[in-house]
């Protein structure tokens, strides 16, 4: 049976969605091991242990959390050949696909990023060339190394929680890593992380700077707000909150997109969202062209509505 690495880049209090997501696919594909990039807490190690893993690798030194991606990738690529994994996967943030690449770089392995679906012989579904196409591709290298967007796999029921045991390894960090010079805690919302988010509202330049309606729709339904790179540009919501080319990928189950015209570059961060709702005044724009519903009306007339609806029936 394949040995699966699972790279766990920033432990917290416990697992998160989407890193139980990872482990629960690495579980389907063979005998799991972890790479932890930083210090965890039993309680985080013995969820991580639930999942069938025997042993989790960490850096000797605390010094790899101290550098950006380079020194993450020379660990991650220390973890693969000790572990003799097959088949690595990873999240799909933007450090997650740089460190995937430079992995792929120091062990001559294939990557595939975006992935949101495996088929037998790890064919992978994965949309390309800014969501215009969906493909299907494999690695033909050894070692395979994909990164995974949230929600497209299960997270699986774990078992009984166990303790994995540990296997410090040593890194030789590359001289010219950048160092991490200060931390500052993101301001919480309340709300899930964007790219984990089951449910998402975006808005766009539609909203006119008047993201009220969409935060209490998005609050109702328990999800995450999102954005167009125009009302992230207009100073309307902060820059994270951007999805598209230039912005996040995501993948929930459902999407609401409203005042946004579905330009390419909106499209390649969300189209493989499992349902896609458009609102928008506009019965010609192109977002409809890819909702699964879509609602021709002013915004600020439909939200309220739908929240209180939603609100009203328990949903």
């Amino acid at each position: 049976m394949s040995t699966v690495l699972v790279f766990l880049d920033h432990p917290g209090a416990s697992l998160a969605k989407s890193e139980r997501e990872l482990l629960s696919l690495g579980a389907s594909l063979g005998d799991v091991a972890v790479a932890l990039a930083e210090t965890a807490g039993q309680a985080y190690l013995d969820g991580v242990g639930s999942y069938g893993v025997q042993e989790y690798y960490r850096p000797d030194s605390g010094a790899v959390a101290e550098v950006l991606v380079a020194g993450k990738a020379a660990f991650l690529a220390e973890a693969v050949r000790t572990s003799g994994a097959s088949i690595v996967l990873l999240g799909n943030s933007y450090e997650a696909k740089e460190i995937a690449a430079r992995l792929g770089i120091r062990l001559e392995a294939g990557v595939i990023t975006d992935v949101v679906g495996l088929e037998s012989g790890l064919v992978a579904t994965k949309a390309d060339f800014a969501g215009s196409y969906t493909v299907n591709c494999r690695v033909t290298t050894d070692v395979a190394i994909l990164t995974v967007k949230p929600n497209s796999f299960e997270a699986v029921e774990a078992g009984t929680p166990s303790s994995p045991r540990e296997v410090p390894l040593p890194v030789e960090l590359p001289s010219s890593a950048a160092r991490i010079t200060g931390r500052a805690e993101k301001p919480a919302s309340g709300r899930p992380e964007l790219t984990e988010a089951r449910v998402i509202v975006a808005g766009g330049r539609g909203v006119d700077g008047n993201f009220g309606p969409l935060e209490e729709l998005a609050d109702a339904l328990g999800g995450a707000v999102g954005a167009s790179r125009a009302a992230t540009d207009a100073g309307w919501i902060e820059h994270s909150a951007q999805i598209g080319q230039t912005g996040k990928t995501v993948s929930p189950q459902l999407y609401v997109s409203v005042g946004i015209s579905g330009a390419i570059q909106q499209k390649a961060g969300m189209q493989t969202s499992k349902v896609i709702v458009a609102i928008n005044k506009d019965a010609d724009s192109p977002v409809f062209e890819i909702a699964d519903f879509g609602i021709v009306g002013d915004l600020f007339t439909v939200l309220p509505q739908a929240t209180e609806e939603i609100r009203k029936r328990g949903l």
